[in-house]
């Protein structure tokens, strides 16, 4: 009888953290809101792209930061895409959106 093979996972003693700051976290926050009203939603996903940076530049998972390569560009293509399947479906779209956005988030994030 063959024994079941197992896979073992190395345990790393590196620890996770998060560094950031809770009075920059609060500033660039207010700077994105202010962006985005200021422009009437325009440079919305430059303020999303600015605060997923913010975030993953002061994420430490065992041991290793976390770098965010995505663009606003990139996520300018996929907010209006968004904004014109949500008119089409009469909004049944915008329940899939945040998905779209996560699964975009998680594609550009990546290990420093």
């Amino acid at each position: 009888m063959e024994s079941a093979t197992s896979i073992s996972i190395p345990q790393t003693k590196e620890e996770s953290y998060f560094d950031g700051g809770t009075f920059d976290s609060i500033m660039l926050k207010i700077g994105a809101a202010l962006l985005t009203i200021a422009t009437f939603g325009l440079c919305y996903p430059i303020a999303v792209v600015m605060l997923i940076k913010w975030d993953t530049q002061h994420t430490v998972i065992e041991g290793r930061r976390l770098q965010f390569t995505g663009t606003a560009a990139g996520l300018f293509g996929m907010w209006i895409k968004i904004w014109l399947l949500g008119i089409i479906t009469i909004g049944i779209y915008y329940l899939f959106a945040s998905k779209a956005i996560k699964k975009w988030k998680v594609k550009h994030t990546k290990f420093a």
